[in-house]
């Protein structure tokens, strides 16, 4: 049974100094049959270990309704990576950033308007009690000291950059041991003062996160730590995009040179990502420093390895500077995934949603229009509906507060759009005889990161004409995880460029299956799904300009393609081409 310890600056595992050089490869950003090849791809770069987050929120989606299977299965991928002689750091905070929705914390949690986040708060620790209950279980047989992979656990994410709550630390820490977690545990922090203070443990290994200077960053790491192993939990190589922002990218000369810099320095060092993978579905996360700001469904991350499992130039600089430093590397190149151009698939039925609300939702009524937690509901779509009297004229709509984005309708016809980081009134009209007035809400992420955390999705206070509350609303909540009740009927071969929210379906058939990626050209917004599942978000202002989708959500045979399009489209096609556009 090895165990991994500190002695000094060094760290030992089995009595023999070991630097720990990790990537960062999330199981749930990747479909499961792709695991192992992108495992061997991170060995074959030169790395002997990989971490990955734990989130919360894949794994108890409704409180007390646990999942552990598919994308979910985190005892399966640590296992495997056990097999192909890596070791494991897991990081199962309550709280992981990661760029994914509410950073891990499940969307249930704001149903209790009174909970506390990320500290010792009694509602708090109880669901995180629970989790962990059902959790920890399920990776302690996986930990060294059992004969696992798993040589170290982290305590929180970060929490400097949130939090000083030292007891709440503490009794995250005694938590996991009191469940049988005894290996190395770690905090980790941005090297500042501030962050290290709240963040860190006296009695707890602290490890520092950044992306350059490591020599600035590491000194002051010592001014805190001055005699613990170096360790960059997370080396920043690359970084997340939003929507409406340009697609960031890294030179791989100056991200070698870095890693250099690092090792010669004698740290041990995980790569944040090695392979970033794909926000699936509702899952991306969003940041709000000035304004908020919607990550997309790539998490492409710039990365070594790219969001489809291909070596870049990245790779192969850092795989030249592991050699260097005496890492076993294949003398190979990993060969790319095979890649397919399927063509034109023809999207010939469709289903306008509010036409078929009832085939979707169940209807509530309110006084006022609720978020969606208050209704049970964690990610999706929300529909609010009331009867407005006239006549009114030129009268200012204020959504008081929107998160994130609007669709108003004035008796089904669209009038304007309100975004949360551009959040202007509209102006209306209502005839004398009164109006209809609709509005479509999109949650497109909860805020992972900082003091917005708290993020209610919906319409969270009110509705005004005016000074004028609104009051008296029908609420259809639309999550959207089934679209099998939908009625789809043959649709007309042209367009329809409305503004009414649509569902398209078409079918390809497929012989030969092979990853591609769906590319929406002519298309405004909405969400994409694939036999079932949910592919993740498009939009024409990018930088995300085609969608990945892995071979193994394809089946030989006939395949279902559901495009759930918000604006309109001057087509009725989407194609499926071998070439992704992230710019």
């Amino acid at each position: 049974m090895a165990n991994l310890e500190v002695q000094g600056s060094q760290f030992l595992l089995g009595g023999e100094t070991i630097r720990l050089l990790s990537g960062a490869i999330h199981y749930f950003r990747v479909v499961p049959e792709y695991w192992e090849d992108r495992l061997l791809k991170l060995k074959a770069c030169g790395f002997n270990t990989v971490e990955t987050y734990i989130p919360w929120n894949l794994h108890e989606p409704e409180e007390g309704e646990f999942r552990f299977d598919g994308l979910a299965d985190v005892e399966r991928f640590i296992a495997l990576a056990g097999e192909l002689g890596l070791h494991v750091i897991v990081r199962p905070s309550p709280y992981i950033c990661a760029e994914w929705e509410f950073g891990g914390l499940p969307a249930w949690l704001l149903r209790d308007a009174d909970i506390q986040l990320r500290c010792m708060n009694e509602a708090y620790l109880s669901k995180v009690d629970a989790y962990y209950d059902v959790l920890l279980p399920k990776l302690v047989p996986l930990l060294s000291t059992n004969g696992g992979p798993i040589l170290a656990v982290q305590i929180e994410n970060e929490y400097g950059s949130y939090g000083n709550d030292q007891d709440y630390l503490a009794y995250l820490r005694d938590g996991l041991i009191a469940r049988g977690v005894d290996v190395l545990l770690f905090t980790s922090d941005g090297p500042t003062d501030q962050m290290l203070q709240g963040g860190s443990l006296p009695d707890v290994l602290a490890t520092v996160n950044f992306g350059s200077r490591p020599e600035e960053e590491f000194a002051k790491f010592r001014e805190y730590r001055p005699d613990e192993p170096l360790f960059v939990m997370e080396y920043w190589n690359g970084w997340f995009d939003h929507w409406l922002k340009s697609h960031h990218t890294r030179d791989a000369g100056d991200v070698a040179d870095v890693l250099d810099r690092m090792l010669q320095a004698g740290a041990s060092v995980n790569f944040y990502m090695f392979h970033g993978g794909t926000n699936f579905g509702f899952y991306n996360g969003a940041n709000y420093q000035e304004k908020y700001e919607a990550t997309i469904t790539s998490y492409d991350y710039d990365a070594p390895l790219s969001e489809c499992g291909d070596v870049t130039a990245k790779y192969i600089a850092v795989r030249d500077v592991l050699r260097k430093h005496g890492a076993e590397v294949a003398e190979q190149l990993p060969e790319p995934s095979r890649k397919q151009h399927y063509g034109t698939v023809k999207l010939t039925e469709s289903a306008g949603l509010f036409a078929h609300l009832d085939a979707l939702s169940s209807p509530v009524r309110r006084r006022t229009p609720e978020p969606m937690e208050k209704l049970g509901q964690n990610y999706g779509f929300i529909l609010y509906r009331t009867h407005v009297t006239g006549p009114r004229n030129q009268q200012e709509l204020h959504l008081q507060d929107v998160h994130d984005r609007a669709q108003v309708y004035i008796d089904g016809q669209w009038i304007g759009t309100v975004e949360r980081w551009n959040p202007k009134p509209l102006i209306v009209n209502i005839p004398p005889e009164g109006a209809a007035l609709d509005i479509l809400v999109e949650n497109m992420g909860r805020v992972n990161y900082g003091p917005r955390l708290r993020d209610a999705k919906g319409i969270t206070e009110g509705v005004r004409l005016d000074n004028q509350f609104l009051f008296d609303w029908t609420i259809h909540p639309l999550p959207l995880t089934s679209l099998a009740e939908l009625p789809f009927q043959a649709s007309p071969e042209e367009a329809a460029e409305s503004e009414i929210p649509i569902f398209y379906k078409g079918e390809l058939t497929v012989d030969d299956i092979s990853d591609t990626f769906v590319k929406l050209p002519g298309w405004t917004k909405g969400v994409v799904w694939v036999n079932g599942f949910n592919l993740g978000r498009y939009w024409e202002r990018g930088p995300q300009q085609t969608l990945y989708l892995p071979g193994p959500l394809l089946r030989k045979g006939r395949n279902e393609f559901v495009v759930l399009e918000l604006h309109g489209t001057s087509t009725t096609e989407i194609e499926l081409t071998d070439v992704p556009a992230l710019g």
